[in-house]
């Protein structure tokens, strides 16, 4: 039962950093356009270059 006294305090750092990152990735608008990511994987923009 003594390694809950270190198990629970790091445990919950932990969560805290995962927390911060979270809330710094949508501050920093890391999520704002997903669906243009995917578009843009399927276009082929390679292929509307011209032939030498």
């Amino acid at each position: 039962m003594e390694i809950l006294s270190i198990l629970i305090p790091v445990s919950l750092f932990l969560g805290g950093i995962g927390l911060a990152a979270f809330f710094w990735a949508m501050k920093t608008r890391q999520f704002d356009d997903p669906e243009g990511d995917s578009h843009r994987i399927l276009t082929k923009e390679w292929d509307d270059r011209p032939k030498p």
